[in-house]
């Protein structure tokens, strides 16, 4: 049986094919995607936050579909609709893109809050309702989406509730000037991405998915993890502090990070270094911090900071 180490190796190399130089935002992408997570990417444009679902999708051969949201767009384009047929004098469903396994929606915050809210339901509970008929989606199921943070111009910001249903949020970054000499080379001949194949399975997939739940946690880790959250809480800097479901990403991330890394125990390490994707889209400045000019990054680091990580007793 393959391990959690060998899987995320073959696909981060599959992936590294296509993106160049970006070995971090990729591993934490697969790290929500064994957690059964979705992923908030959040960068300028061209810097191959689609390319990053494309390549996802392909290395592990699931099925994609790309939502270009704008203002216009109506839930039912996403979810389905029901369409009534002549032949049969019935009503017959018609599966929206959200049915694919990975669904990418791009420029998510430029569609309608209406629009956006068709996501929740498929998100939380991997369902969607339909004319009252509950459809259920496949496994394994993610939503990548993509906003700008510079261009704010006719969009929708994201509301918390929303936001807390992404498992992390990520930004990609310019790549180094020898990288990008290096992508270059590569696009020359044509897009590397039309010859990606699959190099895992949908079961090798659901396989590791279940592996990283059996990734032991020890109480004081645990505990750990529980006092940075309800710090979030207390912090006289924030008006909203990460959520219960922001405990269950950390915990899920920790451990499929500590697979990926081949250990099959979670430290407090990993706990720190996902504390940043998992809880900064989660919590809300203070208006008073807003004025300080401090970002949530500073606030949720200087939480991690505040808070003694535990350390192994001698015996």
């Amino acid at each position: 049986m393959p391990s959690l180490a060998d899987f995320s190796r073959k696909v981060t190399d599959n992936i590294e094919k296509v993106i160049v130089g970006k070995r971090q935002p990729v591993r934490l992408a697969i790290v929500a995607l064994l957690s059964e997570g979705h992923v908030l990417l959040e960068d300028v444009p061209g810097v191959a936050k689609t390319m990053l679902a494309r390549a996802l999708a392909k290395s592990i051969g699931v099925t994609f579909a790309r939502v270009q949201c704008t203002p216009d767009l109506l839930p039912t384009d996403v979810t389905g609709t029901s369409i009534f047929n002549q032949k049969t004098s019935d009503f017959e469903f018609r599966p929206g893109p959200v049915f694919h396994q990975i669904l990418l929606a791009d420029e998510v915050n430029r569609t309608t809050p209406r629009t956006q809210s068709a996501l929740l339901e498929c998100m939380g509970e991997r369902q969607v309702t339909v004319d009252g008929n509950t459809h259920k989606l496949s496994r394994p199921f993610m939503v990548i989406a993509t906003q700008n943070p510079v261009e704010h111009e006719g969009t929708f910001p994201l509301p918390e509730a929303q936001l807390d249903r992404f498992l992390l949020r990520l930004s990609i970054g310019y790549p180094s000037l020898d990288d990008e000499d290096d992508m270059l080379q590569r696009l020359q001949a044509g897009h590397p991405i039309e010859t990606l194949r699959p190099i895992a399975s949908v079961d090798e997939l659901l396989l590791a998915q279940e592996q990283v739940k059996e990734v032991f946690v020890h109480d004081a880790v645990r505990k750990y993890l529980l006092q940075i959250v309800h710090a979030t809480r207390r912090s006289g800097e924030l008006l909203l502090g990460a959520s219960p479901r922001a405990s269950q990403a950390l915990l899920r991330t920790s451990q499929a990070l500590a697979g990926i890394s081949n250990r099959n125990f979670v430290l407090p390490d990993d706990i720190k270094s996902l504390c940043g994707p998992v809880l900064e889209h989660r919590v809300i400045l203070n208006p008073e911090t807003r004025l300080r000019r401090k970002t949530t990054s500073q606030v949720v680091r200087e939480v991690v900071e505040s808070i003694p990580a535990p350390v192994e007793k001698k015996e």
